[in-house]
């Protein structure tokens, strides 16, 4: 996911997306503990996306506190 897609969605998607990538997240993790062979490379994709997003959260934030000053 780029951020150019994340910065056109509502906050209320993008609070989805977060909830939907920590979920798999989470799965992801109990599959290497359980010794299921989930694909490595997903880890960090998805570790990325995950800050992807709380980055352009962060920055609606900052522009609507500046804007507010």
């Amino acid at each position: 996911m780029k951020a150019g897609e994340l910065r056109n969605m509502s906050g209320a998607e993008l609070g989805e997306e977060l909830l939907k990538l920590r979920r798999a997240q989470f799965s992801l993790r109990m599959q290497a503990v359980t010794g299921q062979g989930a694909k490595p490379d997903q880890h960090g994709k998805i570790r990325r996306d995950i800050a992807r997003i709380k980055t352009v959260l962060r920055e609606r934030v900052g522009s609507e506190t500046e804007s507010d000053s």
